[in-house]
């Protein structure tokens, strides 16, 4: 809920815009994350550091966490540089792509907490100052990302979008680490699909029409004139635009040469 609440919030307390059609996306990315929660299957226990090792053992999570790193330099090394001040999409998506191993490394690490408490020797096992790095290493990555994507871009678009892809690549990493697609029913497949499919429709609304004026007071005349909604433009990025179509040809500085 704190996603689409912060960017509804943002709109009233930080002087942010957020129209109709973004107020929509926000609800509608809340409700297609919590049907992909609902429907998705219970985690498989896993009660000791051995069992956890075994899991990121298994070829299918090494191939998984190969590709989300793979895509991780492509974008903080190439795409990040050349796009990151224009695509809002780019941060965002190597916060979500990261957070992928944050949170395997919780999972493992509240397992090692709970090993400790209760008399195991959690501190000698390797796989527990591997998860401490990589957690360490991962939220680090994660706010240095997440803060520049608030600096450039608007906290109302921000929030949402990655409050989507974080839940996508967080129920992904999940269901490949613990083999929960074994366990889900016809019902739950359809629901995680539909859910799915109603957080892209979401952020569609949220980002393609952000810069519409399109509110409950115009919205009559809009849909009675069938003229095109006004554009209006508050990205950080932008600090002023200059037209220079006013400016005539013959306006412009005449030279005189005399000659003796």
């Amino acid at each position: 809920f704190s996603a689409p609440c912060s960017a509804i919030l943002s709109s009233y307390l930080l002087g942010e815009r957020l129209n109709l059609l973004g107020k929509l996306g926000c609800m509608l990315s809340l409700v297609g994350s919590t049907v992909m929660v609902i429907h998705a299957p219970e985690d498989e226990e896993v009660t000791t550091l051995d069992e956890m090792s075994s899991k990121l053992k298994e070829p299918g999570f090494l191939a998984y966490a190969a590709i989300l790193l793979a895509v991780c330099f492509l974008l903080i090394f190439y795409l990040a540089p050349r796009y990151g001040q224009s695509n809002i999409l780019i941060y965002l998506t190597i916060c979500s792509v990261i957070g992928a191993f944050s949170v395997s490394s919780v999972k493992g690490l509240g397992i090692a907490i709970k090993g400790f408490f209760a008399g195991r020797p959690v501190l000698q096992h390797p796989l527990t100052w591997i998860l401490v790095i990589t957690l360490v290493a991962s939220i680090t990555t994660q706010i240095n990302y997440l803060n520049k994507s608030l600096d450039i871009f608007n906290t109302s678009l921000v929030f949402p979008i990655y409050y989507v892809l974080f839940t996508t690549i967080v129920i992904t990493t999940s269901i490949i680490l613990f083999k929960e697609w074994v366990t889900m029913t016809v019902v739950d497949i359809i629901g995680t699909v539909c859910g799915f499919l109603t957080i892209i429709l979401g952020v569609f609304l949220l980002h393609a029409f952000k810069d519409m004026d399109v509110s409950l007071g115009n919205l009559p005349e809009v849909l009675q004139s069938g003229q095109q909604v006004p554009v209006t433009r508050d990205d950080k990025n932008i600090l002023i635009e200059v037209d220079n179509s006013s400016i005539a040809p013959e306006d412009k500085p005449k030279v005189f040469m005399i000659y003796t």
